[in-house]
């Protein structure tokens, strides 16, 4: 039996909502608390066996983080000093979560830079004033943790096998993807922005180097199904028509993307396999097209799960 959990975005959506805008509230701390690092990296969340949590953040002489334990519908924040407070989160509205984690922070002497609206989504709502009711199926929750975790195993064998620059496993709590981006060291034309409530140069700065990125998302923004994706940036004329693989996978034109269904990669045999497929044929042709430097990637089949220099 397959360890992929079942997705289901339109019986979730409520669940993915609310797990989204949790992710957004505790994601200002760092956008706040930590130093800028190239493509806002510094903001990215990394998967834990629980949920998502925070880079390490200065508080004075001190350090904290902060996680969204998806497992237990709630949020954690870890003190240096070996201290652990928790706040449930399940049933409760973004407003009262942002002013109980506020409150909780205070207490804790932690800076608790919290104000603002979530980015990324159109007619955002500020975290105060939030007071809308917030779906938590706990199951769904379970689920879509499950999925995060089986792309992130994937996406960290995806990222060892290539020499260059390249960014961790992550998960931007903006537009709630998980994605892994290579650089080809050469800059890019400057981005056109117009993602909506981010700043354009944010998003110019993010894109100011050839990339090609892959990720994985629950759903929504134009696809509502969770699935994998591929796109590079800029794109090159004719990646749309350049064979891809697994036969699941296809172009998105409304998007200028590859998508690779979650629900095919689940069914498959072999669902990791699919998913190594999908990352390396579409970066092949991409970084064909783009003319990347060769000598980058080192060269395994899909099916082999650690590169040579592992132990």
């Amino acid at each position: 039996m397959s360890n992929w959990p079942k997705l289901d975005y339109v019986a979730d959506k409520g669940t993915i909502e609310t797990l989204h805008l949790l992710l957004q509230l505790i994601g200002k701390l760092p956008v706040r608390l930590h130093p800028w690092i190239n493509h806002g990296w510094h903001v990215a969340l990394r998967l834990t066996p629980s949920g998502a949590m925070t880079r390490s953040l200065p508080a004075g002489g001190r350090y904290f983080a902060v996680e969204l334990d998806f497992l237990e519908g709630a949020i954690r924040v870890d003190c240096g000093n070996g201290f652990q407070s928790v706040l449930p989160v399940a049933g409760k509205s973004i407003a009262r979560v942002h002013r109980e984690l506020s409150e909780l922070l205070e207490k804790l002497a932690l800076p608790a830079p919290l104000y603002g609206a979530p980015n990324e989504l159109p007619d955002p709502i500020p975290f105060a004033e939030d007071e809308r009711p917030r779906e938590w199926d706990p199951d769904a929750a379970r689920r879509l943790h499950g999925a995060f975790l089986c792309a992130d195993r994937n996406f960290n064998l995806f990222r060892s096998l290539y020499l260059g620059k390249s960014s961790p496993s992550h998960l931007f709590w903006g537009s709630f993807d998980l994605a892994v981006t290579r650089f080809s060291g050469r800059g890019a034309p400057a981005h056109p922005g117009g993602v909506p409530n981010l700043p354009d140069d944010v998003t110019r700065e993010a894109y100011s180097h050839e990339v090609i990125s892959a990720g994985f998302w629950p759903g929504g923004g134009g696809f509502d199904e969770a699935a994998f994706y591929a796109y590079a940036y800029p794109t090159p004329p004719g990646l749309a028509g350049q064979p891809v693989g697994p036969k699941a996978a296809f172009w998105k034109t409304e998007l200028g993307e590859f998508i690779l269904p979650y629900a095919a990669v689940r069914e498959a045999s072999d669902p990791d396999f699919e998913v190594q497929r999908f990352l390396r044929s579409t970066f092949a042709a991409a970084g064909s097209l783009l003319e990347w430097p060769k000598g980058l990637v080192i060269d395994l089949p899909p099916s082999v799960g650690h590169p040579p220099h592992s132990t």
